[in-house]
């Protein structure tokens, strides 16, 4: 296995009108969820990835693990609760560039997630794990998981890669800087951003940011810095990475969750951490110009031809 990610997967509902959803009589169903998000554009992109979650014995719950386990995720550590229901979202799209998000998630089967749902053989196998700052913040059984997940990772030497991943809505401030502070020390990777690195540190730099994450035990940063690009960090060096312009933005959510996917499918073919940053742009990039969080995410001929056409633009 490649990358093991542990999260909540939700049924999304969109209208089928742009404008106030007051006004919407029609819906199109899809599903989103970071870690799943993750995990899709893993697979497309040709790894071997596996998803830990729990979903309610619904219909919703069945037709997003069918949906996943049909994108060529391993779906086989997913548990279903018998009393608890699959959560949903909603996404409204008022107007371009206007995209708000309305999560429905209290009293989830995914937020009664448990270290007895862990498989600690399976997390051992990975080459990577992959968590973000939304599933500790569903309940304490689901903060209790991600740092257990995280301490199996690394009594066997598995990568653990933290994208923060801030959802103020779901804690107090207090809790939310205590929780992530404790598992980016625990991380080899960060991915934060901006918006992340404020919250956390009361910075906006992306260099202080990094120094911050950097001293706090991680061993790469990676900043991300939207349609600008992003700029990776160590102990020994950083550089900044420009982003790729996209003509329209469609729906900008998920874009940093294909971030995550590009990078990690850089590093897992090898890349330097330039060609990875590289590479983690173009696909946040793709998922922009599409509406869903992961109905964007390009396979890795789609990413080889973009590069392939950038190399013979350079060349011309």
């Amino acid at each position: 296995m490649d990358v093991v990610t542990i999260g909540e997967t939700m049924v999304l509902f969109t209208p089928n009108t742009t404008g106030f959803m007051r006004y919407a009589n029609q819906f199109s169903m899809k599903f989103g969820g970071a870690e799943s998000n993750v995990a899709i554009g893993l697979a497309r992109l040709g790894h071997q990835v596996g998803w830990i979650s729990k979903v309610g014995n619904d219909e919703f719950g069945k037709a997003l693990v069918s949906f996943i386990k049909g994108e060529g995720v391993d779906v086989s550590r997913v548990k279903v609760d018998q009393t608890l229901p699959t959560g949903i979202y909603f996404k409204e799209l008022r107007r371009a560039n206007d995209v708000r998000v309305y999560y429905y998630r209290r009293g989830s089967a995914a937020s009664a997630l448990s270290k007895v749902d862990l498989d600690g053989e399976y997390i051992a196998k990975a080459k990577y794990l992959h968590v973000t700052g939304i599933t500790p913040a569903l309940s304490d059984s689901c903060e209790d998981t991600i740092l257990e997940a995280i301490e199996i990772a690394k009594m066997n030497g598995v990568q653990v890669v933290f994208d923060p991943n801030l959802r103020r809505k779901l804690w107090s401030e207090e809790k939310a800087r205590s929780v992530l502070l404790n598992i980016a020390s625990k991380a080899d990777i960060v991915l934060p951003g901006i918006s992340e690195g404020e919250f956390m540190f009361g910075e906006s730099d992306p260099k202080k940011i990094a120094e911050c994450y950097l001293n706090n035990g991680a061993s790469t940063v990676v900043v991300k810095l939207g349609a600008k690009g992003a700029s990776y960090y160590t102990n020994k060096d950083y550089e900044f990475v420009p982003g790729y312009p996209v003509d329209q933005v469609v729906d900008p959510v998920g874009a940093g969750d294909g971030f995550a996917a590009g990078f990690l499918s850089g590093l897992l073919k090898g890349l330097c951490l330039q060609d990875a940053v590289k590479q983690a742009n173009a696909v946040g990039a793709f998922v922009t110009t599409v509406n869903g969080d992961v109905e964007g995410l390009p396979d890795a001929e789609e990413i080889e031809g973009l590069f392939n056409n950038i190399n013979q633009d350079v060349d011309r």
